[in-house]
């Protein structure tokens, strides 16, 4: 699951909208939003992130953090280390390599390091 797709399922729920119910009103197939919301779907396009704040009635904040969410959501992730140091190429591999093996406090830690190197706006 993405973040995306996990915040989507929490809306749609905190709505009270079935799958079905919900993709009807999308215009899109329960299949699509399933996978949407499981992470096997790519990030959608932002005219879909629209249709789905006008169908749960968002407000602004909420329409934001949509967007932000759909920005760090791609179950696809390449990473190109052309150009980076040894050490980067490194890091990119053994992530790669053991990402599945990290536990989710693992993962916290990981995830906060890099929200400390972004700063505050990331």
């Amino acid at each position: 699951m993405t973040p995306l797709g996990q915040r989507i399922r929490e809306l749609r729920a905190d709505h009270g909208l079935t799958l079905a119910r919900m993709a009807t009103a999308l215009g899109v197939s329960a299949a699509y939003l399933s996978a949407l919301e499981h992470g096997k779907r790519g990030v959608p396009r932002s005219g879909f992130l629209e249709l789905v704040n006008a169908c749960l009635n968002l407000g602004s904040e909420e329409a934001e953090d949509l967007r932000r969410l759909a920005n760090i959501s791609d179950p696809r992730v390449v990473l190109d280390t052309g150009g980076l140091s040894p050490k980067a190429t490194e890091l990119a591999n053994r992530l790669a390599a053991r990402l599945g093996e990290l536990d989710d406090s693992r993962i916290d830690a990981l995830l906060a390091e890099l929200r400390d190197v972004e700063g505050p706006a990331g």
